[in-house]
C-alpha cells in the first residue's frame, strides 16, 4: 500500500497550540537537618538553572524563577506556569520513495524498519516532496501532558539532580542529599503535588524556626501554605525569615547601627556576611567587647579569630584601627540577649589568650632560625619538601630581578625575602590560623629587624587571593609571589600534576591568574618563554625528570591570559589569538601581548579594518599555498603602476612598523598597516599574480610575502573574523 502524498519543504520544529493556556504557581519547599552554610548558595543557584532545564525540556512555558534559602529549607517559586505542556508534532525525513517501496508499492524493508525505529505504523508514513527529490517522513503527534501529572516526575528529578560538596545518606533508601531530608512542600495551582523521595511524601505543610514563633499544634504538626505569598507570611510569623536578600539587608542594617552605636563601623567582610545570612533563619546581631590589652596583638591576629574560629564581626575606629567590640549574628532572640553576649565573650577570651600565647612564643625564634625546620614539612611528595621549594623561588627570584632589571636594593630585598618567606609556616600562630601565613611572616620579620622591603614582601607574597583580591603593592612583593606561583605551576607540570576538566586541586588556575594579573598589572615585563627554558633547566639540574604525559606550562598560563582579557576587558577570541599565533616563544612577554590586544581590538572598530584584513588574508592564502619564501624584489620587472605603489608604501611601512613595535607604539604600528589598504587593494584590482612569465610571477608573490611577513610581524590577521567572510 502506498502512503499519502505531501508536497512542500520537510518539517521538524515542533508546534505548539495557539491558545494561551492557563496558568498557575509552582512551589516547592525542601526541609533539612541544618545544611552547611557552605552548601546553600551553589545549591540555589543549581536549584534555578535545573529548574529552567528541565521545565523548557517538557515543554512548559513558565514566568520568574526564584530561589530562597536557609539552613533548614530550598525553597523554589516558579510564577505563571502553564497548566498543559505544548502540543508537539516531530516529523523525521526517513529514506527515499524510490528506496521505501517496490514496483509494485509495497514497503521493502528499508520502509519497515524506519517505521518501527520511529513507533509508527508503516502505512502512516508520508511521502514528501523534498529539494532532494521524494523522500518518506515519520509525523508523530504527541498531545500536551497536565503540567500536575509532570510535575511528580520532574519535581523528584529535580530534587535528585541537586549535588553538594558532600552528600550523606540517613535511612535504607540509600538516597543521598547534602543533610537527611525531613519535609517536602509542594503546591501548583494551590494543590499539592504528590511524589515521595527517600520514603519522605511531598505535603502541603512547612515547619517553622526550631525555637521561635508562637506555641501551637501547628509548629509541631506543621503550618499549611496555600501559596508563595501564605508561605513567606506564615513562615515570618513563626520565626523565619525565608527571602535570604532580606535577611542580608536585616543583618547589615542592625550591624551598622551596633557599631555606630560602639563608636566605628563594622569590617565589611563578604564571605562572612554570607556566613551569616545563611546560618540563620532569623537573625539577631548583637554587640559584644572584649578586653583592650589584646589590642596590642596585630590586627589581623585579633580580626582573624573573631572571624576564623567565630564568625564575629570586627569593629574599627575611623582611622581603621580595631575597637575592643564585635558583633555576633545569633540565630535566636531571647529575653535575656545578654546570656548569648556573655558566652559569645567567655569563648573569645579564650582564644585571645590563646593568640597572645602562641604570639609571645613565636618571636623567641628569629624566622632565620625556622628555616631549618622546613626540612621537615613536605611540600607535595612528588615534588619534595617546603625548604627545597623555597630554595628553588629564591633562584626563581633572581631570575626575575634580573629580567625586571631591578635595581640593586630591591634585588637584595627580594633575595632576603626568598630567603625567609615559606618560615612562618613554622609557627604557633600560622599553626592556628593557616589564614595568616604570610602576613605574619612580615609581621615577625618586622620584630626581627629586617627591612622594610623584606618585611613587606614576604606579607605580600601570597597576594591576590582570588581575581578580586589586591595585587601586592611593593615591587618585592610582586616579584616574590610571581616567584612562588611560578614555581608551582612549572614543577607541578613537570611531574605530570595538571589540572583535567573541572579538576584543580592544587589550585594552578588561580596561581596562573595571579601570575597575569601581577604581571599586567603591576607592569613586569614577564617573558614567559624565556623563563620556560630557564625554568626547565633548573628543575633538570634539581632532579625532577618530566611526566610522560606532562603538558605545557606556557600554554597553560596564556589560556589564563585570555581569560583575564575577555573578563576584565572584553577582548574578542580572534583578537588575541592573532597576536598569539604570530608571537615567536621566545617574545612571550605578557605586557606586550596584552598590549597588542587591545591595540588591535582598538582598530577592528575602525571601518577600513575588515576590507584590509580580507586583502591580507588574501595574500597569507597565496603564500602559505605556494610555500613562498623568497622576499627579493626586482623593480624593473613591475609591469604595472599598482605594483610600484605597493612597492612603495610597502618600503615605507618596512622603516615605521617595526621601529613602532619596537618602541611599544602599537597603535602607530597598526595606522602604519592600515595605510596599505588602498595599495594592496588595487595591486589585487591590478594585476594577476600568477602570470605566464615566471620571473613576474616571483615578484609579485615576493611582494605578497612581503605583505605578510610585514602583518605577522604585529599580528596573524587570518584569525580575525570578519562577517560574510
Amino acid at each position: 500500500m502506498m502512503p499519502r502524498s505531501k508536497t512542500g519543504p520537510a518539517r521538524t520544529k515542533a508546534k505548539s497550540k495557539a491558545a494561551k493556556p492557563a496558568v498557575g504557581e509552582l512551589l516547592l519547599e525542601i526541609g533539612t537537618e541544618e545544611l552547611p552554610y557552605q552548601f546553600i548558595q551553589p545549591a540555589l543557584r543549581s536549584l534555578h538553572s535545573l529548574t529552567e532545564q528541565l521545565l523548557n525540556e517538557q515543554r512548559l512555558t513558565y514566568g520568574a524563577v526564584r530561589t530562597f534559602g536557609t539552613p533548614r529549607r530550598l525553597t523554589l517559586s516558579v510564577s505563571s506556569l502553564c497548566d498543559r505542556q505544548a502540543a508537539m508534532t516531530k516529523e523525521t525525513m526517513g529514506p527515499s520513495k524510490a528506496v521505501a517501496y517496490d514496483a509494485a508499492g509495497q514497503p521493502t524493508r528499508a520502509a519497515v524498519g524506519f517505521a518501527a525505529g520511529q513507533g509508527v505504523p508503516v502505512e502512516e508514513l508520508e511521502v514528501r516532496q523534498t529539494p532532494k527529490g521524494e523522500y518518506l517522513f515519520a509525523v508523530k503527534r504527541e498531545t500536551g501532558q497536565p503540567t500536575a501529572s509532570v510535575l511528580t516526575e520532574l519535581l523528584p528529578a529535580l530534587i535528585g539532580k541537586l549535588s553538594f560538596p558532600k552528600s550523606m545518606t540517613w535511612n535504607d533508601t540509600g538516597a543521598r542529599f547534602g543533610r537527611p531530608i525531613r519535609w517536602l512542600l509542594a503546591l501548583y495551582a494551590g494543590k499539592s503535588v504528590p511524589f515521595q523521595i527517600a520514603g519522605v511524601r511531598s505535603g502541603a505543610r512547612t515547619w517553622g524556626h526550631r525555637f521561635l514563633g508562637p506555641a501551637s499544634r501547628t509548629t509541631t504538626q506543621g503550618l499549611p501554605v496555600a501559596d508563595l505569598k501564605s508561605y513567606l507570611r506564615t513562615l515570618e510569623q513563626h520565626g523565619v525569615i525565608p527571602d535570604q536578600d532580606r535577611r542580608r539587608e536585616l543583618i547589615l542594617a542592625q550591624v551598622e547601627k551596633l557599631t555606630k552605636a560602639a563608636g566605628g563601623r563594622p569590617h565589611r567582610d563578604e564571605a562572612l556576611l554570607d556566613q551569616a545570612v545563611f546560618t540563620t533563619e532569623c537573625p539577631h546581631p548583637l554587640l559584644g567587647g572584649f578586653n583592650p590589652q589584646y589590642l596590642s596583638l596585630p590586627k589581623e591576629i585579633l580580626m582573624t579569630s573573631m572571624k576564623e574560629h567565630q564568625g564575629f564581626f570586627s569593629v574599627l575606629r575611623k582611622d581603621g584601627t580595631l575597637l575592643p567590640a564585635f558583633v555576633s549574628v545569633t540565630n535566636m532572640k531571647l529575653a535575656n540577649m545578654k546570656l548569648i553576649q556573655a558566652g559569645n565573650e567567655r569563648v573569645l577570651a579564650a582564644r585571645l589568650a590563646d593568640a597572645r600565647f602562641f604570639f609571645d612564643e613565636d618571636r623567641k625564634v628569629r624566622l632565620a632560625d625556622r628555616v631549618e625546620k622546613l626540612k621537615g614539612i613536605t611540600f607535595h611528595k612528588k615534588i619534595g619538601t617546603v625548604f627545597e621549594k623555597q630554595e628553588r623561588v629564591r633562584q626563581v627570584t633572581d631570575r626575575l630581578a634580573t629580567m625586571f632589571a631591578l635595581d640593586r636594593e630591591t634585588s637584595r630585598a627580594c633575595a632576603r625575602a626568598a630567603e625567609l618567606c615559606k618560615a612562618d609556616l613554622t609557627t604557633g600562630i600560622v599553626g592556628e590560623f593557616p589564614a595568616l601565613q604570610g602576613i605574619m611572616g612580615g609581621e615577625y620579620a618586622k620584630h626581627d629587624g629586617e627591612a622594610d622591603q623584606v618585611r613587606q614582601a614576604i606579607a605580600e607574597h601570597y597576594l591576590p587571593p582570588s581575581m578580586e583580591g589586591d595585587i601586592p603593592g611593593s615591587t618585592a612583593g610582586k616579584v616574590l609571589s610571581l616567584a612562588d606561583r611560578l614555581d608551582t605551576i612549572f614543577t607541578f607540570f613537570r611531574v605530570g600534576l595538571v589540572p583535567s576538566g573541572s579538576e584543580d586541586p592544587f589550585a594552578l588556575r588561580r596561581n596562573a591568574l595571579a601570575v597575569v594579573r601581577i604581571a599586567l598589572e603591576g607592569r613586569l615585563p614577564l617573558n614567559l618563554g624565556e623563563f620556560h627554558v630557564y625554568m626547565s633547566d633548573l628543575l633538570d639540574d634539581k632532579g625532577f625528570k618530566p611526566a610522560t604525559t606532562s603538558s605545557d606550562p606556557v600554554d597553560f598560563l596564556l589560556e589564563r591570559l585570555r581569560f583575564y582579557g575577555r573578563t576584565i576587558d572584553g577582548l574578542r577570541d580572534d583578537v588575541m589569538l592573532a597576536v598569539l599565533k604570530s608571537t615567536p616563544r621566545s617574545q612571550l612577554n605578557l605586557l606586550t601581548l596584552y598590549d597588542k590586544m587591545n591595540a588591535l581590538q582598538a582598530i577592528t572598530a575602525r571601518p577600513e579594518f575588515n576590507p584590509l584584513t580580507i586583502g591580507f588574508k588574501r595574500a597569507h592564502r597565496i603564500v602559505e599555498k605556494e610555500k613562498w619564501e623568497a622576499e627579493e624584489i626586482n623593480p624593473s620587472l613591475f609591469q604595472h603602476q599598482s605594483e610600484t605603489e605597493l612597492y612603495k608604501a610597502l618600503e615605507e611601512a618596512r622603516l615605521q612598523v617595526p621601529f613602532s613595535i619596537t618602541q611599544g607604539d602599537y597603535t602607530r604600528a597598526l595606522d602604519g598597516l592600515v595605510l596599505l589598504k588602498p595599495a594592496i587593494d588595487a595591486f589585487f584590482a591590478g594585476v594577476m599574480v600568477n602570470a605566464d612569465d615566471q620571473g613576474i610571477r616571483a615578484n609579485r608573490l615576493s611582494l605578497l610575502r612581503m605583505i605578510d611577513r610585514l602583518f605577522l610581524s604585529f599580528a596573524d590577521l587570518s584569525e580575525i573574523l570578519v562577517p560574510g567572510v
